[in-house]
């Protein structure tokens, strides 16, 4: 996975890359939240996400490789009022818990291959009976549709690859295609996504 130390010099030299703004996508399940889920942000940052999700009266763990972003995230959700547990670790070494969440937030979280398959076994283990698993990321865009993401093509999102990784959920949703991102310096302009929704069956 990538390097820690990296991010860290990120965020402390551009605060706010991504924005304070949660996720469009993310903010388009509002309807389907309830106060006292529990919901677990993945590679959370500077906590757009999370403390957003806290703010909807969800229980929120942000997890995270930096620590610098880690820090802002708590001081976002202090100055809305909101309560954000957060934990800096690699996914691929972190001591997942089971069935524990209502909700896992995958946003631009970019793996290898291998890391990916196995972060994905572990958030499907993670997730609560009837929990949901919200994933967006970049996928392959052509010359003039980047708006941020991985250079590398192995760390990209295609459709097949998320219902590959998420095949023992029930798929609620996954689309592909481009999207106007506005979301801080580092997210401008039209980019190739993958969206999904995917559901832990109840029983």
């Amino acid at each position: 996975m990538s390097d820690a130390g990296a991010w860290d010099k990120r965020y402390g030299a551009e605060p706010w890359l991504f924005g304070d703004r949660p996720n469009l996508y993310l903010e388009s399940l509002a309807p389907r939240l309830r106060p006292g889920m529990a919901a677990l942000s993945l590679g959370d940052g500077e906590g757009r996400n999370g403390a957003w999700l806290a703010q909807q009266g969800l229980r929120v763990t942000a997890v995270d490789w930096s620590e610098t972003g880690l820090g802002r995230a708590r001081d976002l959700a202090a100055r809305r009022g909101v309560t954000l547990a957060t934990v800096t670790a690699d996914l691929t070494r972190w001591d997942w818990p089971v069935a524990r969440f209502d909700l896992i937030a995958w946003v631009f979280v970019h793996l290898p291959p291998a890391d990916r398959a196995l972060v994905a076994a572990r958030a499907c283990r993670a997730l609560a009976p009837g929990g949901l698993l919200l994933l967006e990321g970049f996928a392959p865009a052509a010359a003039g549709r980047r708006a941020g993401g991985p250079r590398d093509p192995a760390l990209l999102w295609s459709r097949d690859a998320a219902e590959a990784c998420f095949s023992g959920l029930e798929l609620l949703e996954c689309l592909a295609g481009t999207v106007l991102l506005e979301e801080g310096s580092r997210h401008q302009g039209h980019a190739e996504l993958v969206r999904g929704l995917w559901r832990r069956p109840a029983a």
